[in-house]
């Protein structure tokens, strides 16, 4: 008996990290980085680049005018302004990924994914996969940011401040992770990878011809 062939197909998923600083993530997406597993998703910024920055790699370097512009036609997925400059991810790239089954990791802080959950496009809603990086307790997190030496103690108060903020909003994340070494980071997240691959209403079936 000849039944027709058929083979699935996977939609993109979004990966979209946040965390207060100190809490690992830069660490984490720059070891996911190393891995052909996603599209990493480059912000657009204003601000000017700093040394070793590279065009499109690290940000796309927009005028203010480009961004204005880019901003009044809807282009941009979510968008903040931080210490007088401003940053945004643009939607098309994204979207283009996603429709092709490509997944794209985003580093963004708790603001932007509250403008992308709000953002109404069912093509980004069906595939986001919002994860927090939990830090283990906030005197660890002090611990991390003095031992980085990259702040003054001002500075690490104010990070403090924000961080303490910030991991109220865990619970608005579908996923989770406690931060531990990067390798417990980075295993972690790879099991809410695969989790998220195999999730069935992210899978449609394309019938062929019988064999």
């Amino acid at each position: 008996m000849n039944h027709p062939s058929h083979h699935f197909l996977r939609s993109g998923i979004l990966f979209v990290i946040s965390a207060p600083s100190g809490a690992g993530k830069t660490t984490l997406c720059t070891a996911l980085r190393q891995k052909p597993d996603f599209v990493w998703s480059v912000s657009c910024t204003t601000r000017a680049p700093r040394s070793g920055e590279v065009e499109g790699e690290d940000y796309h370097f927009l005028s203010r005018e480009e961004f204005t512009r880019r901003l009044e036609a809807n282009e941009f997925l979510e968008h903040a302004e931080v210490h007088g400059n401003h940053y945004g991810t643009l939607k098309g790239p994204v979207i283009e990924n996603l429709k092709n089954g490509i997944d794209v990791l985003l580093d963004i802080d708790t603001h932007g994914v509250d403008n992308i959950r709000a953002c109404g496009d069912p093509i980004i809603l069906q595939a986001l996969a919002d994860v927090f990086i939990m830090p283990p307790a906030l005197d660890e997190l002090r611990r991390r940011l003095l031992r980085r030496g990259t702040e003054t103690a001002e500075q690490v108060e104010l990070r403090m401040s924000n961080a303490a903020r910030e991991m109220e909003c865990w619970r608005d994340y579908r996923y989770t992770i406690i931060s531990g070494s990067m390798e417990e980071n980075i295993e972690k997240f790879r099991a809410v990878m695969r989790a998220e691959r195999y999730l069935s209403r992210r899978m449609s079936v394309v019938k062929g011809e019988k064999a």
